[in-house]
């Protein structure tokens, strides 16, 4: 994004992130954005944007890099809106769009995880919408809950929280005292970018660093600083398989090739969820399916009698279980012909790549169909950008 002389972005307008309300035009209709904090979703939620998704849209759910879902072609945004409401996907119109929430997946229960972030996400969501100002939160300003991993710590979102303490863009925040807490810590903070942001330049900047010096400002709001040698995190991207949680039970990570899921992929997964649940419901909260930032989706709490079967449900229905497949580590953005301004059909370039390959490349690869490299994944990846003529391979 080209800067002004004041270093604060360039932009013509208004921040029009799409949301489940404001939804965007694209080249094949309208898109709409639903929110999905910490990527959670029940299964009869599920089944009902698998609905919307064939009924009103293309058939297609995608899923975004923050755990989200999105639905193109609709064709009425009215009946679309009208059903997520009545789905209990859309608990604010109001703050519809600020409820950008990433968690750990695995919610503690894999090798590494010391906290439960799923109490969290629905903590820092409840207070989230009873705050009205932090309806004005750009569309892109991101929260992001660790379990202790670094597995979201390393996205760089606006306002982290890990065990051992927070971050602000990825930059560890130092305050004085002890923190209690963390909740309305992590609020106060993007009240306290919304005030640097109206300082510098109304409706410009949409994260905290397009703001010159943003994390160091911000945190200064509060009488805190940043420490800026300690980051958090390590970027990782798409798995697949089985990953045994500490409890002995097993969690399922499976890739959607290209993050697209078909309304019949989608219903499989939220039957799959439903299937597999070997723990009361009052233990978990309902037959969950968790979407994550690398677009992926995971199924925890699995019976280890269960766990092949469900493998063996999810690979018949198009999606990758197998560690080794060639789809690991493969993503790419709308390219042709939804995105007006790609010069390809990525997504048919991408699948014809993959389908001549034997096993998972050893870097990520992702494929775009212009410069502006949409969905590029944190972290070490090889970039296939359209040209119009071939595409250039670089490294990053």
């Amino acid at each position: 994004m080209p800067s002004s002389p004041t270093g604060l972005p360039r932009r013509a307008g208004l921040d029009a992130c799409p949301g489940a309300l404001q939804t965007h035009q694209a080249a094949d209709g309208a898109l709409a954005r639903v929110r999905l904090p910490g990527g959670t979703v029940t299964a009869a939620q599920l089944r009902e944007l698998a609905g919307c998704a064939a009924e009103l849209g293309s058939g297609v759910i995608e899923l975004t890099s923050r755990g989200n879902v999105q639905v193109r072609g609709l064709r009425s945004a009215d009946a679309f809106a009208a059903r997520l409401a009545a789905a209990g996907l859309l608990p604010s119109a109001s703050h519809e769009r600020a409820r950008n929430i990433v968690a750990s997946p695995l919610d503690g229960r894999g090798p590494g995880g010391r906290v439960a972030t799923r109490p969290l996400v629905e903590a820092l969501d409840l207070a989230l919408r009873a705050r009205p100002r932090l309806a004005e939160l750009p569309g892109r300003f991101l929260f992001a809950l660790d379990d202790g991993t670094g597995d979201v710590a390393s996205l760089g979102a606006d306002v982290t929280y890990t065990p051992d303490g927070l971050l602000v863009a990825g930059t560890r925040l130092r305050l004085p005292g002890t923190p209690g807490d963390p909740i309305p810590l992590m609020l106060a903070l993007a009240e306290a970018f919304l005030d640097e942001r109206q300082d510098a330049a109304p409706s410009v900047a949409w994260r905290i660093t397009e703001l010159p010096g943003g994390p160091a400002r911000v945190a200064g709001r509060l009488g805190g600083a940043v420490i800026p040698s300690e980051q958090g995190g390590t970027p990782r991207g798409g798995r697949a398989g089985l990953v045994v949680q500490r409890d002995g039970r097993l969690a399922l990570e499976a890739v959607v090739p290209l993050a697209r899921l078909t309304a019949a992929q989608a219903r499989t997964l939220a039957d799959a969820a439903a299937e597999a649940r070997s723990v009361p419901e009052e233990d978990v909260g309902g037959e969950i399916v968790r979407f994550t930032p690398w677009r992926g989706v995971v199924l925890q709490d699995l019976a280890p009698e269960a766990a092949a079967r469900v493998c063996n449900r999810l690979t018949r229905a198009g999606l990758v279980t197998d560690p080794g497949s060639p789809w690991v580590g493969v993503t790419a953005c709308t390219g042709r012909p939804g995105c007006a301004k790609s010069l390809a059909d990525v997504r048919a370039d991408a699948s014809r790549w993959v389908a001549g390959r034997s096993r998972a490349p050893e870097t990520p690869v992702h494929w775009a169909g212009c410069e502006r490299r949409c969905g590029l994944p944190r972290g070490p990846v090889v970039q296939m950008i359209a040209t119009g003529h071939g595409y250039e391979e670089r490294a990053q």
